[in-house]
């Protein structure tokens, strides 16, 4: 066997290398976290609300689209409002890849705090919502339900 390649391997080789090296490249480059990323409809881990979470003028919000009669007894026993229609999050806008940050209202307390939404992937985010910036502060993993709709990547 020789140790030689043939100069069409060779140039089979440079360029599969070539190839490689500009993937890594457009991949450290790939461009920043569309609004539109965790558009569609998530449900919380307890399965008792879903939100859309949708373009609000300029920036990004979630609206309760359904939710358990418990979790609507709730905010009506606390509120006398429907918690369906309610507007959850607030003024999100992208801060960082995959992460969005604004306002988080519950209306369990009937109280706004800070929040954030990290997109894990196609099918999953985490919500955060702090009483102060990363101060006393609770996460959840919410789950998407239209994965069929779901971004499945970016055009270069």
């Amino acid at each position: 066997m020789s140790r030689t390649m043939s100069s069409g391997t060779r140039l089979a080789a440079i360029g599969l290398a070539l190839w490689s090296v500009a993937g890594a490249a457009l991949a450290a480059d790939a461009p920043p976290p569309r609004a539109g990323d965790i558009y569609g409809v998530w449900r919380n881990p307890k399965g008792s609300v879903h939100i859309e979470i949708k373009p609000c003028d300029a920036r990004t919000c979630g609206v309760v689209v359904w939710a358990s009669a418990d979790a609507r007894a709730d905010v009506k026993k606390k509120n006398n409002q429907d918690l369906v229609g309610m507007q959850l999050l607030r003024d999100f806008r992208v801060s960082d890849p995959n992460e969005w940050k604004g306002k988080v209202f519950v209306p369990d307390l009937d109280m706004t705090f800070s929040g954030q939404v990290k997109l894990l992937d196609r099918a999953s985010l985490r919500a955060k919502g702090c009483l102060l910036p990363n101060i006393l502060c609770k996460s959840q993993i919410w789950t998407r339900i239209d994965t069929a709709s779901a971004p499945t990547g970016r055009a270069l």
